[in-house]
């Protein structure tokens, strides 16, 4: 069908078949000449037909495209290339109508969605005219899995499977038919919808009641249509109302295990029939579910039930549902409420523990006691508080009480043995005693355990340990980190008839040293504990220790270290080695005990630069320290003293010799250089003059 407007020409387009391609042509033909003696303002420069098509997939599709006055006569229909998406069409697939309008043909087209472009060639420059979005998919499969669900007096809705995706828009009409004598037949008082999912619903007031309604889904699109059967389905027995209302539930006083549910029906539900109720609670301490059915009439505004056997101090939670007993839908369930059954009085002592600080002042000592909650099993119900009473055990008239909401308590008690108790209470009465015995600050605990070993599995942590007294048959274990300093952080457990202990690795954390203490209990007191460290994990230290060279000699140095602080070792410490260095020679190592912190290296090269560094290993491995460098001397104080000594010497000789000198210069003198007379001072003869005074006597006579 062809519809003209305005500079534009709609194509409705059916695929074209093998059967009918010789005239699918002429038709074309025809109506494409038709359009080169319209009017020249009838069409735009460049157009394609049909425009935007839908085919069905793997078929054959067939466009033309038409040249405006545009381009001719410069340009005509040979000129025209084709391409889909940005590939080139064949030319072969190509044909030429006229002088303005080309055609092309594309076999077997499996793409869902593709652009084919109309091009125009010319002078090697390609220019793209117009293009259109071809659409191909599938006719509709018959619709199938038709399912209704019916609210009295409100909706009808129905859903269906479509079966394979179309790919195209399609449209779906739910019919409702009324059986007539074993046909259907569509009564102008029987209501259609549509919709483009696979859902469609009746609502109020076109919802009329009826037990012989049949339900059929026709879909439809541009390449065919497919219609389901019509399946009869009763309303009755596709009927779902809205969830009951829970209006309360709750306990009967002095009556234990018991719960009393009432709930509320929804309005809107089909008159005259039976139901079903079925009353879910769900114990949330255990996780644990039960249910109960109970019937009812339509008729019945309300329901209720008595939900027996119950856990004494337990909260339940409580939901409810309903159905018709023809229908196969049952409503959803009611809004859950929750309520706890009556209370019974604590039956399990408390799990208490205590730690003893030294004292601070004559007369006086702190206690830490704690506790863990109460886990019996069915619980007891809510705890309020605890009851802590505790007197010297040679005066129990001294009776002290303290009420605690709280796990923890300290109490500041003098030097005295002190016997201590503890009970949890509720609102139905107390727990049996625990009773602990405070030793007195002089007396001395006998050691009742001889050795203790820890060791760790994939899983666990496991603590044994060896009695001297087999009549002891309960123990506490005790543990808590080596650096935690608040005693109420301490964990413990109590042993019955065994000597070992096993707890899951979780709850140690790794690379952290932990104290664990055994304490023997017999009668109502503590024996001495044995206490030992351990790690249930290890890695190698955080750091190393930092080397601390000294004074170094001529061919040793002593090198001193100090201990990793605890909370970097993340494990024991076995060993510490020493690694030194000359420079440009080997590098060398001494390995120590982890008790020893100092160690002297001897055989050194004299004037010479070591690099020393220290490293620390436990048993996940090793962490060196910084490297330090020193020199050793060239002369030790034995050299110096070699060769100080005799130039001492030495000098002390010639200080000796000079000091002898000046003292004994004169004696020195008469021996070394003794005194001569002289001649010409002499009395005994008359010298004569010599030369020179008888030459100065004759010019002074002259």
């Amino acid at each position: 069908m062809l519809n003209r407007t305005k500079n534009s020409w709609k194509v409705h387009f059916l695929p074209i078949v093998p059967e009918k391609e010789m005239f699918s042509c002429l038709i074309w033909m025809f109506v494409l000449l038709c359009s080169s003696v319209a009017d020249e303002n009838s069409i735009r420069d460049a157009d394609i037909f049909p425009s935007s098509p839908e085919i069905e997939r793997r078929s054959t599709l067939k466009l033309f495209c038409v040249l405006g006055k545009r381009y001719t006569p410069h340009r005509n229909a040979s000129h025209i290339i084709w391409k889909l998406n940005h590939d080139l069409i064949a030319q072969e697939n190509y044909n030429i109508v006229n002088e303005t309008v080309s055609s092309v043909t594309i076999h077997n087209f499996t793409y869902s969605k593709a652009h084919v472009k109309c091009f125009t060639k010319y002078l090697g420059k390609e220019q793209l005219l117009v293009h259109t979005e071809v659409t191909s998919g599938f006719p509709p499969d018959t619709p199938g899995n038709i399912s209704c669900i019916y609210y009295f007096d409100a909706e009808l809705g129905c859903t269906w499977t479509s079966g394979r995706e179309t790919n195209l828009r399609t449209n779906y009409t739910l019919f409702r038919k009324i059986m007539t004598e074993g046909r259907a037949t569509l009564l102008h008082t029987v209501g259609s919808c549509q919709s483009k999912t696979e859902s469609c619903s009746f609502y109020y007031p076109d919802t009329p009641y009826s037990s012989s309604f049949c339900f059929q889904v026709k879909a439809e699109n541009v390449l065919g249509e497919a219609s389901s059967d019509c399946v009869p389905m009763p309303m009755e027995k596709i009927e779902k109302f809205e969830p009951p209302e829970i209006l309360s539930v709750k306990k009967i006083t002095g009556i234990k295990q018991l719960l009393t549910v009432t709930w509320k029906m929804p309005e809107k539900i089909i008159p005259s029939q039976d139901l079903i109720c079925q009353v879910h609670y769900r114990n949330l301490y255990s996780n644990s579910s039960e249910f109960v059915n109970i019937s009812l009439n339509s008729a019945e505004k309300t329901g209720s039930c008595n939900l027996t056997g119950l856990w004494d101090s337990t909260e339940y939670s409580v939901a409810v549902r309903c159905i018709s007993v023809v229908s196969i839908f049952w409503s959803e369930w009611s809004r859950g409420k929750t309520a706890s059954t009556e209370e019974k009085a604590p039956s399990e002592k408390v799990d208490f523990w205590r730690v003893i600080e030294s004292s601070h002042s004559a007369g006086s000592r702190s206690v830490h006691l704690m506790w863990k909650p109460l886990n019996s099993f069915p619980p007891s119900g809510r705890i309020l508080g605890y009851k802590i009473q505790y007197f010297p055990e040679n005066n129990a008239a001294l009776k002290m009480t303290n009420i605690s909401t709280d796990k923890k308590i300290i109490l500041h008690l003098n030097e005295e043995a002190y016997i201590i108790s503890i009970t949890a209470y509720n609102s139905a009465g107390n727990s049996p005693e625990a009773v602990l015995r405070i030793p007195s600050t002089g007396e001395k605990a006998p050691q009742i355990i001889e050795t203790v070993r820890t060791f760790t599995t994939n899983e666990e942590v496991v603590v044994e340990w060896i009695a001297s007294e087999p009549e002891v048959d309960k123990y506490v274990v005790e543990w808590y980190e080596e650096l935690e300093t608040d005693p109420f952080s301490r964990s413990w457990q109590y042993v019955s008839n065994s000597t070992n202990w096993k707890t899951n690795k979780n709850n140690f954390k790794p690379f952290i040293c932990y104290n664990i203490s055994v304490y023997p209990l017999y009668g109502n007191k503590v024996a001495a504990p044995y206490s030992i460290q351990t790690y249930v994990q290890e890695k190698k230290p955080s750091e190393g220790p930092v080397a601390d060279t000294g004074i170094p000699g001529k061919n040793e140095v002593t090198i001193k270290w100090k201990e990793i602080s605890k909370d970097k070792r993340n494990g024991f410490i076995s060993n510490y080695t020493i690694f030194y260095k000359p420079e440009d020679g080997k590098e060398l190592n001494e390995t120590v005990n982890s008790d020893v912190l100092q160690y002297r290296l001897k055989s050194l090269q004299a004037n010479t630069q070591y690099t020393v560094y220290i490293m620390a290993s436990n048993e996940a491995g090793g962490t060196s320290g910084e490297p330090k460098t020193f020199k050793t001397l060239k002369f030790n104080k034995e050299d110096v003293i070699f060769i100080a000594l005799p130039v001492g010497l030495s000098m002390l000789f010639l200080l000796g010799l000079w000091i002898t000198c000046i003292l004994k210069k004169h004696a020195f003198k008469k021996v070394c250089w003794p005194d001569i007379p002289n001649p010409a001072e002499s009395t005994a003869v008359e010298w004569p003059l010599d030369a020179s005074t008888i030459s100065e006597f004759k010019c002074i006579q002259l």
